[in-house]
């Protein structure tokens, strides 16, 4: 079974820059040794419904097609991801996450 538009999925993920700069994790051992941890978060896969738009586009169709289990590094330049431009932090940067697909419901 493969992950298609509509299915609800849990993954792992790592995010960085091209530089190797991690901004983001659902790994806590990571976002430890990258000091990017939140105390506060829950670190757990994370769930969401692929093409429901709740997250940047690139990050969305890079787990389509993926098997429980694969793993996959995806490269999402900056119109699939925060815009060329504009105020979020990671407007304009190319974003490369290291995904693992843990479940499709």
């Amino acid at each position: 079974m493969t992950v298609k538009e509509g299915d609800v999925v849990n993954v792992d993920y790592t995010g960085r820059l091209k530089d190797g700069t991690v901004f983001d994790s659902s790994l806590k051992k990571i976002a430890k040794k990258h000091e990017v941890h939140d105390p506060r978060r829950n670190y757990e896969p994370l769930e969401f419904e692929v093409g429901a738009g709740k997250l940047i586009p690139g990050f969305e169709e890079g787990v389509k097609g993926m098997q429980v289990g694969e793993k996959k590094e995806v490269s999402i330049p900056p119109e699939e991801a925060y815009g060329k431009s504009g105020d979020h932090p990671l407007a304009g940067k190319t974003l490369i996450f290291e995904l693992e697909l843990k479940s499709i419901k």
